[in-house]
């Protein structure tokens, strides 16, 4: 692709609101070019004067290259350093947060303690990031400790992408894993319940089933929860075919309730 066109790209980055579409199919298209000059002018962002397009920056660098076909960054150690030098020199909510959801993407384990050092900042867009790049670590210990704590969080989305990670993503299994995962399944957000009921289909605990049946058996019964359920039963995936009522008969005979 051509400077201009590149250039062009950049600019509509900055079009409209932060999470407006036009900016982010951009960000998207810049990704997908993944070329030396791309990576260039997006290092060049993240030093900017200006927050947004600092964050554009990020944005850009987090998911450099990266398709289907290819799932690595085609700068991984370049943009690991520009990344972690923004972060560490960052006050603006809107950049940080940025720049640790793409040390999320970046896939680097040693980013896992300078995530965890925002878990408890004021904005809550730079904690849902935290929870979003350490469930891209979820069975590093310093990632399970704090997602725990995550899990408690005053943000609903927060404790949805906390309970998510360590639930779902992750494989560790201890009892206070267990615990915190029973606490959110009467949690006041449907999707944080949801993802709960998953983590203990997961972990086969026998305290989810009540609620899992209950869910079930309702009109509409959504994919959580059927995923929740054929955890619960060790099957690999969905039965072709079973409704809720299938999975919760299922249930209830496997656990002679």
């Amino acid at each position: 692709m051509a400077t201009p066109e590149i250039d062009a790209l950049f600019a509509q980055t900055l079009s409209g609101d932060y999470d407006d579409e036009a900016p982010w199919e951009a960000v998207q298209a810049l990704r997908r070019v993944g070329t030396q000059e791309v990576f260039e002018k997006a290092a060049e962002w993240c030093e900017s004067t200006s927050p947004i397009i600092r964050a554009r920056g990020a944005d850009v660098l987090a998911q450099l290259g990266k398709t289907v076909d290819h799932p690595s960054n085609n700068f991984p150690e370049e943009s690991y350093s520009v990344i972690t030098g923004l972060l560490q020199r960052e006050t603006e909510a809107r950049p940080l947060a940025a720049a640790i959801a793409a040390l999320g993407h970046l896939d680097n384990p040693r980013a896992v303690p300078l995530i965890v050092n925002f878990h408890s900042h004021p904005s809550p867009e730079v904690r849902f990031d935290v929870a979003f790049a350490l469930g891209c670590f979820p069975n590093e210990t310093l990632s399970v400790a704090t997602l725990l704590h995550l899990m408690q969080d005053t943000d609903e989305e927060i404790r949805d992408w906390a309970t998510f990670g360590l639930g779902v993503l992750g494989n560790n299994d201890s009892p206070e894993i267990r615990d915190a995962l029973v606490r959110r399944i009467s949690d006041s957000d449907e999707d944080v319940r949801e993802e709960a009921m998953v983590g203990l289909g997961k972990r086969k605990d026998r305290r989810v089933l009540s609620v899992l049946l209950a869910a079930l058996e309702q009109p509409t019964v959504t994919d959580r929860v059927i995923e929740g359920a054929y955890m619960m039963l060790d099957m690999q995936n969905e039965r072709e075919g079973w409704k809720g009522a299938d999975y919760a008969a299922a249930l209830r005979e496997r656990f002679s309730l």
